[in-house]
């Protein structure tokens, strides 16, 4: 294949949080595979990639760094850049759909690379909890991949999901953080049970907890966190005589001594501690917070936030397992609680 051929080859897709540097090398790694490229083929220079690609030298240059890295390609001085190695084995190519990019999510992502390693072409999707770009991505990417590693969190329109989730082979798909109803077949997960799981942390925080006559757990409404989380929370006040209540919005709920505040989103737990401040009520005194999903800063913040929070680094290690193993078991991994100052 001559160089100007290869770019045809090459797609820089704009809806992929992977970096284009990697899909850069991706592509050429995969014509390798494919054999479109051969060991002494001539590959583009960096100034036509960086033209027809729409993508700057630095970009360029770096895909070929990486591969050069690999040991795939060298640079003749006056030439240009060479396949030099096509005995490679790199058979997976994995698919990552996250709803969403956090820290915790970011955690999940460098545990699953890390544990990957260099055998896997990985390209990375974050559909923002919309259903229909989480569908558009799936369908036009389906016969792309050999494994799918899904994350299945919806704002709203998600309900058929498992539908489109099943059109999948169910040896590509592996099913991260959040176990979907209707999803059928032997197939792969690392998973959280939200309702044992905040059952379970706050039973650990039982002894605390004593010293507040009321939970609140502020949920927003449209939230894309699983119901599951408020069963189990539900469940925990009933049985050990708690007054609790769903908060919508943190902003207008009013605040009394005496009472627990558990959030999930980082911005309502700012709001939370801004207002209590303001009302010179001591946190961790007159009024506790749980915070949902272990962060460094709250190891700081206020002399520390207590936690309840999923090991996202283990989660992101044990998909990468179920690839590299070539298993299909559900792998539960459990929440745990840190305790604080602030409770």
């Amino acid at each position: 294949m001559k160089p100007k051929d290869l770019i045809a080859h090459i797609v820089v897709d704009e809806y992929s949080s992977t970096p284009k540097y990697k899909q850069l090398t991706n592509a050429i790694l995969s014509a390798i595979s494919s054999g479109k490229l051969k060991k002494n083929s001539l590959l583009p220079s960096i100034n036509e990639l960086s033209f027809k690609l729409e993508i700057s030298r630095d970009t360029a240059e770096k895909g070929y760094r990486h591969l050069r890295k690999l040991g795939v390609v060298e640079s003749v001085p006056g030439k240009g850049f060479f396949i030099v190695n096509v005995d490679f084995a790199r058979k997976l190519k994995i698919c990552l759909l996250f709803n969403k990019l956090s820290t915790h999510k970011k955690i999940i992502y460098d545990s699953f690379v890390k544990s990957i390693g260099e055998q896997a072409m990985i390209d990375f999707y974050i559909y923002n909890n919309d259903f229909a770009l989480f569908k558009k991505i799936l369908i036009n990417k389906k016969d792309d991949y050999s494994h799918f590693v899904i994350i299945p969190h919806f704002n709203d329109g998600g309900e058929n999901a498992h539908e489109i989730i099943n059109t999948i082979p169910k040896e590509k798909l592996i099913v991260l953080d959040k176990l979907l109803p209707g999803i059928t077949g032997d197939y792969a997960a690392a998973y959280e049970n939200f309702t044992q799981d905040i059952y379970n942390a706050l039973e650990q925080a039982l002894e605390r907890l004593a010293n507040y006559d009321t939970l609140k757990i502020i949920f927003p409404k449209d939230s894309y966190f699983p119901q599951e989380i408020l069963t189990g929370f539900y469940r925990f006040c009933q049985q050990y005589a708690f007054n609790h209540k769903v908060i919508h919005n943190i902003k207008t709920e009013e605040i009394n001594a005496g009472e627990v505040y558990i959030n999930l989103m980082e911005d309502d737990l700012v709001i939370l501690i801004e207002r209590l401040i303001a009302l010179d009520l001591i946190i961790g005194k007159d009024v506790g917070i749980i915070s949902y999903n272990e962060t460094p800063l709250k190891r700081f913040i206020l002399n520390g936030i207590t936690t309840i929070s999923t090991d996202f680094n283990e989660l992101g290690k044990k998909a990468a397992e179920l690839i590299t193993e070539n298993k299909t078991d559900k792998l539960q991994i459990p929440f745990y609680l840190t305790l604080r100052k602030s409770l």
